[in-house]
């Protein structure tokens, strides 16, 4: 049996401060309908505007993962995304009232907490996978970063970490089933090097941080009255170094706590694929930099690599969404160099649309009259405009925009197409529309034989008024 979407049963809020913003202020997850991913709506926003947490959203890296859109960012998502990811939570809308996502004790753990107290959904829909069937690395090799993803049956994940100092050395971290984040995972803080600590507080960047934000490793020579003055900082009691070379605000849950932070980052980070992964990670020295690269990677993968949504057998007898006179409206081609005759679905996510091949049509006169077959570039050209009805039915009003194709890639005929044949166009997004350039890939059969298939983008441009 298929495992199914979920989300949550009744909204739950955490608050508290950001970490660098210093900002106070609360967020609130809420249950969401199967398909709507994790959403974050800045509510302290005018518009409210709603960001999805998607790879293709990351604004930054620098000190955590930042996403925004139009100039509006959520910061530090990383930690919550990880527990949404460790819940097994497909599905949530996050109403957060400031730019940044409270940092608490710099873990995953009170947000786990306050979905556990919300209850978890179990949906209708299947949930989606991004499943690995071949080996996939990203490398750094001048900063000695290497990221592998391997074929596996469910998810797994190994992290080494190396800071080549005798305080923090090589350290391994493991996590061999996702449904054990919650016990493993989800309390391990972050960390952070005093060097470090005091370049931040002289820059002005961790205006929400205290001591207890997260473990201070101690990797130099250090007196107390310097330890004194920066917890005089934080505002917080004396400090010393213990002997494990941190200071003795905090102990540490597990002797592998940074590489088990280290691990939960990585989770936090490729969650923002939008989907589970059936597949072995392992990460040597991973960053949010490295980790949204390779989430990226893993992205191209998928589009390339997903099957259709859609595909044989069709019933092109049903009542079209399109039919002629309707498309006539929708595209600027007029015959003969009108390609599509219906459509017979389509949604946000995919159009199916059929071109019926005939004797009669005009090219056949020219192109090979004794052997009669369809030219593989009219292939395209009806996928394309196939393609067009798709990008303009997402448009409140279609008749003021026109598409534009601006390049057609890995375009490969596999059937002739003859007299006779029903041709059905399935073009699905291969991401999403974005400054108005969209990203596709089709198929096309006839009956189930594919025929063609490629991938195209195009601009949606508006059409300039007529005077």
């Amino acid at each position: 049996m298929s495992a199914k979407q979920r989300t949550i049963k009744k909204p739950v809020t955490v608050a508290g401060a950001g970490l660098h913003t210093g900002q106070v202020g609360k967020m609130t997850f809420l249950p969401a309908p199967e398909y709507h991913g994790i959403k974050f709506k800045r509510t302290d926003v005018e518009s409210q505007p709603v960001i999805e947490a998607d790879i293709d959203h990351v604004v930054s890296t620098d000190r955590g993962t930042t996403i925004g859109i139009k100039g509006t960012h959520i910061y530090t998502i990383e930690h919550v995304l990880a527990a949404l990811m460790g819940m097994g939570i497909d599905n949530a809308l996050i109403e957060i009232d400031m730019e940044e996502i409270p940092i608490k004790d710099g873990s995953s753990k009170y947000f786990v907490e306050a979905l556990k107290k919300a209850g978890i959904q179990e949906q209708s829909a299947p949930r989606e996978y991004l499943t690995i069937k071949e080996r996939i690395e990203f490398e750094i090799p001048d900063k000695k970063v290497k990221i592998i993803a391997e074929p596996a049956d469910e998810f797994s994940i190994e992290v080494i970490i190396d800071f080549e100092t005798k305080v923090l050395g090589e350290q391994k971290a493991e996590l061999q089933n996702i449904e054990n984040f919650t016990k493993e995972i989800s309390g391990c803080r972050t960390f952070v090097f005093l060097h470090e600590l005091e370049y931040l507080l002289s820059n002005n960047l961790i205006k929400g941080g205290d001591l207890s934000n997260a473990i201070v490793f101690v990797n130099r020579k250090v007196e107390q009255d310097e330890l004194d003055r920066l917890a005089d900082l934080f505002d917080q009691p004396r400090v010393q170094v213990k002997s494990e070379g941190i200071l003795n605000n905090l102990d540490l849950y597990f002797e592998n706590e940074p590489a088990r932070h280290k691990l939960l980052d990585v989770i936090g980070d490729l969650a923002l694929l939008g989907k589970q992964i059936k597949g072995h990670i392992t990460a040597y020295r991973p960053g949010h930099h490295t980790n949204t690269e390779f989430a990226k990677i893993l992205k191209k993968y998928d589009n390339n690599n997903r099957a259709m949504s859609m595909k044989p057998p069709f019933d092109i007898y049903t009542d079209p969404v399109y039919n002629i006179n309707q498309i006539r409206k929708l595209l600027p081609h007029r015959p003969p160099f009108l390609l599509v005759d219906k459509v017979l679905d389509v949604t946000d996510k995919y159009i199916v649309a059929v071109k019926n091949v005939t004797m009669n049509e005009p090219f056949f006169v020219g192109h090979f009259p004794d052997e009669p077959l369809m030219p593989g570039v009219l292939l395209v050209e009806a996928m394309v405009q196939a393609g067009g009805i798709f990008v303009l039915h997402q448009l409140p009003d279609p008749e003021q925009y026109s598409t534009y194709f601006l390049k057609i890639n890995e375009a490969r005929f596999r059937q002739k197409v003859v007299p006779g044949d029903v041709i059905v166009f399935v073009v699905e997004l291969a991401a999403p529309i974005k400054r108005g350039i969209c990203s596709m890939k089709g198929k096309a059969y006839v009956n189930d034989k594919l025929v063609m298939d490629g991938k195209m983008t195009a601009q949606i441009t508006k059409n300039k008024e007529k005077t």
